[in-house]
This record gives C-alpha cells, structure tokens and sequence, in this order.
C-alpha cells in the first residue's frame, strides 16, 4: 500500500473527516484489520488565513511547501492537500516536491464526469468562487459553473470560517445554505459542488434537492484508492 501525505490544518475539522474518510475507504476494500498508510502535517490555520486575508498567497505557499517537503522526507508517495482554497498555490507547492499532488478540483471534476453533469452550483470560500484557480479546472473540461450572489458568498464565507472551522454548527447557518443552493438550483444547477472541506459538517444530500457532490469525501476517497493501486 502507498503512503498517503496529508497537509492537514485548514481547519482540523474537515482533516479529522479526512482521516475517516480514507480509513473507511480501505477497511471497506481490503477487510480485517487494514487501514491506511498515513502520514500528516498539520499546519497552524492562524497563520495560513491571516495570509490569505492580507493576500499573501506566496507566503501561504512557502508553509505549505516545508509541509510537502517534510511528508516527502518522511516517506509519502503522495500529497493529498486537504482544502479547495489553498489548491490556489498548488503550482508553487509542487515545485517544492517531486511527489505528485493529488487536486481537489480534478477528482471533483472527475466525479462530475460521471454523472454527466454539464453545469453545476459551487459553494465554497469567497477565494474560491470569486477566483478562477479552481473553476476554470470545471469551465475548460466544458462544465458551466453557477456561483452565489455577491452578498450570499460573502454570507457563505463568513459561515465557513467564523463558524465551521471552529466547531460551530447552527441550523440557522443550515438554512442560509438551503437557501442559496435553492437559488441555484432555479438557475438549473444539476448539482452542487461544497467546493470547501468543512460544508459537508453543516449540510449533506437530504437537506437539499440538487445531487451533492462533496469535495471532503470525493477527495479522500480517491487518495485511499490512490492508495490501495498496485
């Protein structure tokens, strides 16, 4: 079995899924007492917001870069980098490693595929939806992305980091998203992308109509059978 080089952190909450996740993923295929070859670097969230808050994406990246490094040196055979926002800097991360990087944006694009999903509604931090780092991945393969309005993804965003990423769940933030996911789906979404690693703690498939296609458990679960491949 490979090993698997998480960078985790941002927030623990969604990497602790993560961890679930993958472990649940091999049990299922291998049986018995299997689980996954892990290794994680966990970074401190605190310093990597604040420089996403100032712009200061290539400091983000020089953290982010040491952590893909030291899973290198540890014995990873490769990267799983368990956020969608911070695959914006995955081109500078990955000239620090020789390890290939598994991207969220690819394996969500590949469930899409599947389902022969031709446009679709994206939730996810404000970074991700007002930036094309992630969307033009689903764009170029001839998917049309539907975002929120200007002030829902500022609502959207200020759920994910003053609430989900510390823990804090409330069915009034649940509702927000039912409704603005409502909103895309009128616009004739086929399904919607929690294109951040902690929506999935807030708001799964039977709050809403739209097939969901959630990033955490597309990611992991493609990084376990990355795994388990000969």
């Amino acid at each position: 079995m490979k090993t698997i080089g998480i960078i985790g952190g941002m927030s623990w909450e969604s990497t602790a899924t993560y961890y679930k996740i993958i472990n649940e993923t091999v049990k299922k295929e291998l049986g018995g007492l299997h689980s996954a070859k892990i290794i994680l670097n966990s970074v401190d969230f605190f310093e990597i917001e604040k420089c996403q808050a100032e712009g200061n994406w290539n400091k983000a990246a020089e953290i982010l870069s040491e952590a893909a490094a030291s899973l290198e040196r540890a014995g990873a055979d490769f990267i799983v980098i368990a956020t969608n926002t911070m695959h914006k800097v995955v081109p500078l991360i990955q000239k620090n490693t020789s390890l290939p990087i598994l991207h969220i944006a690819k394996a969500t694009l590949m469930a899409l595929k599947e389902k022969d999903i031709k446009k679709v509604g994206l939730l996810g931090t404000k970074y991700t939806l007002t930036q094309d780092f992630y969307k033009q991945i689903l764009i170029d393969a001839g998917i049309e992305v539907l975002i929120p309005s200007e002030e829902e993804i500022e609502l959207v965003n200020n759920i994910i980091y003053k609430e989900l990423c510390v823990g804090n769940i409330k069915d009034s933030s649940r509702g927000i998203y039912q409704r603005i996911i409502d909103g895309l789906d009128i616009k004739g979404a086929q399904g919607i992308i929690f294109g951040c690693t902690e929506i999935g703690l807030l708001i799964s498939q039977k709050y809403i109509r739209p097939p969901v296609f959630d990033t955490t458990v597309i990611h992991a679960t493609i990084a376990a059978k990355e795994a388990m491949k000969d």
